[in-house]
């Protein structure tokens, strides 16, 4: 954040005034300097590239105080050639890797003398060294240093002179005219530009004080109390006349710049992909024939016969890729990938099925790198590889999260760390963050800012200038002469500024040689590995091969659930041995049960899924295409056609074979290929581009190809009109095909996350739960899921435990990392002290046994109040009060261990044991209480639910129970009311400033959403908190998403019964053989005590009767409190009372 000059910008000016060259000086790195070459020669400008480097004595020095500094001066350095280019970017990259300190990337002299052939030295500005030694030390250690630079570059030496209108520069220019003329070095005129017009000089300061965090209203200086912050308003992009005349009276300084630019030559950046060299087996001597032979042998395990000779139509196909890869020069691309796959499969890594295209081509599944049949799911290799438009292969790598790195370590090794790198990512301000940041330095009161902020639309890619034009009052704000419409105009100059950098997701380079010889690299604090300074947008334009291995927590559940299968079930499998036709798994999916699958678990796919009711996997990879905005639509249809309650209509009979397995409807982009293929005997690679053509609709190349279309067709005896029609189908559908290949390949692999949740439904959810234990709300959603399933989730239990839930008897336990405040290590170590000493017997032993530096008192406070000591211990209260004593017993006890183990004879040393202490008396804590602890650090009600108390007044007054199979019937719209309680909730301000609130309510079945408006809001806010029970009453939506509750009003749960007695009536149940004098006078004692408004009724059973006898106690009006109905459950037994409306 140090300039508000864009390259484009830089680049836009220099063409404006007519410059044959502009430079990109980058402060100590060049991030910069791909972007700005391609954007200066698309403009027809020269560009210059350079860096202005921070050099200091010794760039390995890292230690130092206050009166030895970091001292940095900048000197400035320009590309002459290749050579130079070469060395800039390894001069630019050391001073990251071997001198980076605080924010710092520092070089040395000698980094300079090794690394300075083909580079121009310029003496720079203030900063430089030479100035800075003028202006601080004096003249006679300034030319012992200008010296030095002459002497190491020559004739590629040049004196910078400024003029930013700055005393200190005049006395500096004037001493290097003397040092030029004495030793005939040439000057330079220069000016630094840190915005492109004078006017943005106000959003500069306001970008300067952003990234020093300090208001503009600071005044600009050194020490406390000031900022730092430009001098004055000079450093702009000045044009040719006005550099001419800063410098008439030193002509020769404009003139030098143009002999300059004529030494300079040019340098191209772009290059084709620099392969690295594979390693080729003995016998061979080109990576085509390895290919060729690695890829036939391995179609003779995928597709094995009797005969053991791989079927024509096999190896037509593989020799027809092959012909393409060998003439596209990518045979050393497939055995790369192939190479560290087959590693990684060694190491035990997961590898996916394939990701995008690449699962079309039969050699890539053939050598292993996936795992998707391209026969049998008709994939075309065209759509992976198209020799018609040549570009990289593209395939992108799904590795389990965990078995990620070792991947990388392992192409580490192979190919050498200074060979491989992360790529960069440049974080840029967005529109809302560029007003947040602009009104946070101009103290625009916080409130303001805010809602100024949230007046910029939050749609994905929304710009100031989208903003201003969609918001006619942010229009009107920015024209405005205020605080707010002055913030508005820095933000619309600040925004797109580069902000940070960072590392791409999944992306790494690998280099055929030493990436300092190839581009320029730097650090990061997170990446062990170097890091690219260009981004993924140009990194393969400038020669690098770009792999992304990306980590997919799907191959880590299925990867853990096969192991509890083989440990458990003492099943020994792998994904290829699930069957893609098992009926439970099917029948799951036909219930919409795919919570905790993948891909298929969104609402909206789960109630497609119960329409569709999918018997294959072609239903899957269908619905996985259409799922997503604009295929959508034809979702009904395709679940009509299926059914039979649609007929299916071919264009064409030679279609039929096509479009029959999609029921007539294009789903697949391969589709569109195969009907242009057919009917206008295009080539696939031509197909591919038609498709590319449609799906971005081109209109001027549409055109083109509707004519090219029409024509071939026509060639083919179809008639015109049914041409047209074909190709105007084509087009429609080909802006919403899906790449078939990625859907099939993601289709399998959701399918065998389903197979195990059919077959194997406890490990499958523990898997589950076990990979997403850093989400509490994840592990509540799923454990709500196994209570649907009828799966047992047991407590935290401190003996039996492990990190990651597992499972017993087919009920599943508690993962201990999920608890939050547990970290892993602590929990290791407990197990660890478990599995070699035993299960703990009380507390205390506990406390004694466990490292209280990794198992401190917020771990085993946090275990106390989720449950895990209660088999030890039951009152967790009891334990929580007397946790200090408990953790002072177990220091002394852990203590004494460890001086025994290490005393010379052993022994106990220490005299007798210690004698456990006795815990103090205490209450148990409530049953709220205690389950609101437990939901503090398990995210959910374990032990019981707040609502079990309000179960008669769910059944009375609730219409609704948020149960999945109830919320997926609402119509929108429909009146309803729910008891549940709050568990979180949002505070909001609507458009006109009021208050408004979201929260979320649960019951024993399920959770919704609740809105509530301003005027529900302010006649119920007093009971809008967290942990609540409440009656909500109000109309569903179901226009949103997910059906939402939308809140009219609402009253305390524990009111209900009380306010409305006289529409309840209490039936108790009473069998005549056990109504004895004893019960009746009971009966009695219990209505005189509890008397109220609410009816009686009697259902009476005798042996006599095959009915029973409805009596109506007249005599009897009751309060039907939570104290007299336990009575009567005790009494006539739990099952026996029931809660009935009645007409009031």
């Amino acid at each position: 954040l140090r300039s508000t000059a864009s390259v484009k910008a830089l680049v836009e000016a220099a063409k404006n005034d007519g410059a044959p060259a502009v430079a990109c000086t980058d402060l100590g790195n060049m991030f910069g300097a791909f972007h700005f070459t391609r954007a200066a020669k698309e403009a027809g400008i020269q560009p210059i590239l350079g860096c202005e480097c921070y050099l200091v004595a010794d760039r390995h020095q890292k230690k130092f105080t206050r009166d030895f500094k970091d001292y940095r001066t900048q000197p400035v350095f320009l590309v002459k050639n290749l050579e130079g280019y070469k060395n800039l970017s390894a001069l630019v990259s050391k001073g990251h890797i071997e001198g980076y300190y605080y924010k710092f990337p520092r070089i040395d002299k000698a980094l300079i003398k090794e690394h300075h052939k083909g580079v121009i030295a310029l003496t720079g500005g203030l900063r430089g060294e030479v100035p800075d030694l003028i202006l601080n030390q004096g003249e006679e250690a300034a030319e012992e240093a200008f010296l030095w630079w002459k002497e190491i570059f020559g004739d590629d030496f040049y004196v910078t002179l400024q003029r930013h209108g700055l005393e200190e520069e005049d006395r500096v220019n004037q001493v290097l005219l003397k040092f030029a003329k004495a030793h005939n070095v040439k000057v330079l005129a220069a000016q630094d530009v840190y915005y492109i017009h004078e006017k943005d000089w106000q959003a500069h300061d306001a970008l300067l004080c952003v990234e020093d965090n300090n208001p503009v209203s600071m005044p600009i200086g050194r020490g406390r109390g000031t900022r730092y912050g430009f001098p004055n308003h000079e450093y702009y992009y000045k044009s040719s006349q006005e550099m001419a005349a800063l410098f008439a009276d030193i002509p020769e300084a404009i003139h030098n710049i143009q002999d300059l630019v004529a030494t300079l030559e040019p340098i191209e950046l772009e290059q084709d992909i620099l392969l690295p060299s594979s390693t080729l087996p003995e016998g061979f001597d080109t990576e085509d024939d390895t290919l060729k032979h690695l890829g036939l042998e391995g179609a003779k395990q995928k597709y094995p016969t009797a005969e053991g000779e791989l079927e024509p139509k096999v190896v037509e196909r593989i020799e027809h890729e092959l012909g393409i890869i060998k003439s596209m020069g990518f045979a050393g691309y497939f055995l790369i990938v192939q190479d560290f796959i087959d590693a990684a499969k060694e190491m035990g890594v997961y590898v996916g099925p394939g990701r995008g295209s690449a699962a079309g081509s039969v050699v890539a599944y053939a050598i292993g790198i996936t795992n998707v049949d391209p026969l049998k799911y008709d994939l075309l290799f065209e759509r992976f590889l198209n020799p018609e438009r040549v570009s990289m292969p593209d395939m992108d790598i799904d590795f389990d999260d965990e078995g990620r790195q070792k991947v990388i370590d392992y192409v580490v090794e192979k190919y050498g760390y200074n060979q491989v790198a992360h790529i960069i990512t440049f974080g840029t301000m967005a529109a809302r963050s560029a007003v947040r940041d602009v009104a946070r330095v101009l103290e625009l009161p916080l409130q303001e800012a805010d809602q100024l902020a949230k007046k910029v639309p939050e749609n994905v890619g929304t710009t100031l200038d989208k903003a201003f034009e969609e918001v006619p009052e942010l229009r009107e704000i920015k024209k405005s002469d205020t605080l707010a419409g002055k913030t508005l105009q820095l933000a619309h100059t600040l925004e797109g500024s580069i902000r940070n950098t960072g590392i791409h997701a999944a992306g790494i380079i690998i280099a055929p040689n030493d990436l300092l010889s190839l581009i320029p690299v730097c650090t990061a604090k997170d990446a062990e590995l170097m890091v690219t300074q260009f981004d993924g947008k140009v990194i393969e334009d400038a020669g690098m091969l770009k792999m992304d291995f990306l980590g997919l927590k799907t191959l880590s559940i299925l990867k853990t659930v096969i192991e509890m299968v083989r440990l458990i079930h003492g099943r020994e499998m792998t994904l290829d041995d699930i069957p893609l036709d098992d009926e439970k798994t099917f029948a799951l999916y036909q219930k919409g049960g795919t919570v905790g699958t993948f891909q298929f678990e969104s609402d909206g796919m789960r109630k497609h899924l119960r329409d569709l009711k999918p018997t294959t996997i072609d239903d899957l990879i269908a619905m996985n295409a259409l799922y997503r905005p604009g295929p959508m639509q034809f979702i009904p249809d395709y679940i009509r056609r299926k059914h039979g309650q649609e007929e299916v209509d071919y264009p064409h009979e030679d279609l039929v074979e096509v479009l029959e397995p999609t029921y007539g409807i294009m789903i697949y982009q391969e589709q569109i290929m195969v009907v242009a293929q057919r009917m206008g005997d295009y080539t696939l690679g031509e197909a591919d581009i038609l498709r590319r053509i449609m799906g971005k609709k081109k209109v001027d190349q549409m055109a083109q190809e509707e004519e090219k279309f029409m024509s071939r067709a026509t060639a083919k005896g179809i008639e015109p009109s049914l041409a047209k029609e074909i190709f105007d189908k084509m087009a429609l559908f080909a802006g919403y095909g899906f790449n078939k290949s990625h859907s099939a390949a993601y289709s399998i692999l959701a399918y065998q996350t389903m197979y195990f949740k059919a077959n194997y439904p406890a490990e499958y959810m523990a898997s589950v739960m076990s990979h997403n234990m850093s989400d509490l709300k994840k592990v509540t959603y799923f454990i709500d899921e196994c209570k649907k399933m009828g799966i047992a989730v047991d407590f935290p239990n401190i003996n039996t435990g492990i990190g990651r839930f597992s499972v017993t008897d087919q009920r599943i336990q508690f993962g201990l990392n999920a608890i939050k405040g547990v970290g892993t290590a602590a929990i290791e170590g407990i197990v660890k002290e478990r599995e070699s000493s035993g299960p703990f017997t009380s507390i205390f032993d506990f406390a004694g046994r466990v490292d209280s530096k990794t198992c401190n008192k917020r771990v085993v406070e946090s275990l106390i109040q989720a449950g895990a000591f209660d088999e030890l211990h039951p009152n967790r209260a009891q334990l929580l009060q007397g946790l200090e004593e408990i953790m002072m017993y177990g220091h002394r006890k852990f203590e004494e261990a460890r001086l025994n183990q290490t005393s010379l004879f052993g022994g106990t040393q220490g005299g007798a044991s210690m004698m456990e202490p006795k815990l103090r008396e205490c209450l148990p804590w409530t049953q709220i209480e205690q389950l609101k602890r437990e939901r503090d650090v398990i995210g959910f009600y374990l032990s019981g639910h707040p609502l079990e108390r309000f179960r008669h007044d769910r059944s009375l007054f609730a219409t609704h129970k948020l149960s999945e199979n109830t919320l997926t019937r609402i119509r929108d719209r429909e009146p309803g009311s729910i008891v549940g309680i709050v568990t979180s909730i949002r505070r909001l301000k609507d458009s006109k400033q009021r208050p408004i609130a979201f929260m979320k309510v649960e019951d024993l079945e399920g959770v919704i959403e609740v809105s509530v408006f301003s005027e529900c809001y302010d006649q119920y806010q007093g009971l809008l908190e967290e942990d609540n029970c409440l009656y909500i009453k109000g109309v569903m939506r179901t226009d949103r998403g997910a059906p939402q509750l939308m809140a009219e009003s609402m009253d305390r749960a524990e009111n209900l019964r009380e306010k409305h007695q006289k529409r309840v009536c209490i039936v108790a149940r009473l069998e005549t053989d056990r109504a004895s004098q004893d019960i009746l006078d009971e009966l009695e004692s219990l209505f005189k005590k509890h008397k109220g408004e609410a009816q009686m009724e009697f259902s009476l059973y005798s042996q006599a009767s095959e009915r029973p006898l409805q009596l109506r106690a007249r005599n009897v009006v009751i309060d039907p409190n939570d104290e007299l109905l336990s009575s009567l459950e005790e009494l006539l037994g739990e099952d026996s009372i029931e809660l009935r409306t009645v007409a009031s």
